[in-house]
């Protein structure tokens, strides 16, 4: 069996949703855990001009910090990284609450570095509707910004969306979409688990699910390990296939509980949508520094050196090349 150490070094290493607070801190962690590149989001409740802000911060970072950390338009600027020893960080949104509702500013943001956005965060926004409420589907607007999203080369992701609104998008988008962070209902019963039946639909239609360590979703929560994780990432390839799956682990790593707070609550501020309890990543990855034991762990379950490589990053590069031309 190939070296695991090896393996991860030579790899293309892609997480499809981190959250954490970021800082240099985060950004040396990313280093010491092999990260090529992250989906890193810097929208969720925001409106336009909270996201432009956010994203004037990380700008700063890019400067402030560019021995570790590189911006990260097109799929060579991944490979880039790899060769420069940093990490590429994608720009992404959780939410499409930031395009208000100017079809115009879906390309003002792909222009900024924005490369992923999420249709809807857990409720409803002028594009479709999260998966805490009832499921209306995709707005006549929604299938607007679906259009510019594919004429412009933003991936769709659905995490966070309803089921209905998640199938009409599949259905609408002439590119790949992707769950960037979910684990499977088969697993664990839980609102922002998906089902067998969603699993196969979104690959069966060309798209993408990055599998999530998020504990609260996990079968085993607080108590779950790395095994825990790879037996979900497991549970998925058998639905959809070794060439549709990937890694989004929904790291929040830094983050206190006042955070976890405005995530949980409507728009932020408003009525509670959900509770998390205690924040405790999987054993064996609890920071992004330990990204290598998944690796590992990979390895250790039977997985080939040739899935490990697409499941940790290969995987990605492809369906972000296709989404986005480059």
């Amino acid at each position: 069996m190939q070296n695991a150490a090896e393996l991860h070094n030579q790899a293309v290493v892609i997480d499809g949703l981190i959250i954490a607070n970021w800082g240099r801190e985060l950004f040396e962690d990313m280093r010491r855990g092999g990260l090529t590149a992250a989906n890193c989001t810097v929208s969720v409740w925001e409106g336009f001009q909270g996201t432009v802000n956010n994203i004037a911060a990380f700008n700063r970072h890019f400067q402030e910090h560019a021995d570790l950390i590189r911006p990260v338009r097109t799929t060579a600027d991944i490979l880039k990284a790899k060769e420069e020893g940093r990490t590429g960080v994608i720009l992404g949104f959780q939410n499409a609450h930031a395009f208000e509702d100017q079809l115009g500013y879906v390309e003002i943001f792909k222009q900024l570095g924005v490369g992923i956005v999420q249709m809807a965060y857990n409720t409803q926004n002028l594009v479709g509707t999260g998966c805490y409420e009832r499921d209306g589907g995709l707005s006549g607007f929604g299938r607007e910004v679906v259009a510019e999203m594919n004429r412009v080369g933003i991936m769709c992701d659905l995490s966070h969306v309803g089921a209905q609104t998640s199938q009409e998008v599949i259905l609408e988008s002439k590119k790949p979409v992707c769950y960037s962070h979910c684990l499977p209902a088969g697993l664990k019963d839980h609102p922002r688990n998906k089902s067998d039946e969603e699993l196969r639909f979104i690959a069966d239609h060309g798209g993408f699910v990055g599998v999530t360590m998020f504990a609260p979703f996990l079968k085993n929560g607080i108590n779950s390990t790395i095994d825990d994780y790879v037996e979900a990432i497991a549970y998925v390839m058998e639905r959809v296939g070794e060439d549709a799956i990937g890694i989004g682990t929904d790291f929040t790593q830094g983050h206190d509980q006042n955070f976890f707070e405005w995530l949980t609550h409507d728009k932020g501020y408003a009525r509670r949508l959900t509770r998390f309890g205690d924040i405790i990543n999987p054993e064996g990855i609890r920071t992004i520094g330990e990204f290598p034991n998944l690796t590992e762990a990979l390895l250790r379950h039977g997985f080939s050196p040739r899935q490990v490589e697409k499941v940790m990053g290969g995987n990605w590069m492809r369906v972000l090349k296709d989404v986005w031309g480059a």
